[in-house]
């Protein structure tokens, strides 16, 4: 299968990023079926925030 570079636009920001062809190959050998939602600074963002909520649940609960 050949691939090619592909322009998306974040769900969050707006903003149009690129999810290379190398990208776009890496999700298809770890059988990932949906394209990125996210720019790769919205992603960061995300994921930092899960982490904080996750971190706080921890204290909570100890």
């Amino acid at each position: 299968m050949s691939f090619e570079d592909k322009t998306i636009r974040c769900a969050d920001c707006g903003s149009d990023f690129m999810f290379s062809a190398s990208e776009q190959q890496f999700f298809a050998e770890k059988g990932f079926t949906n394209e990125p939602r996210r720019c790769p600074t919205c992603r960061r963002t995300r994921r930092q925030r899960q982490s904080n909520r996750t971190d706080v649940q921890r204290d909570w609960q100890a």
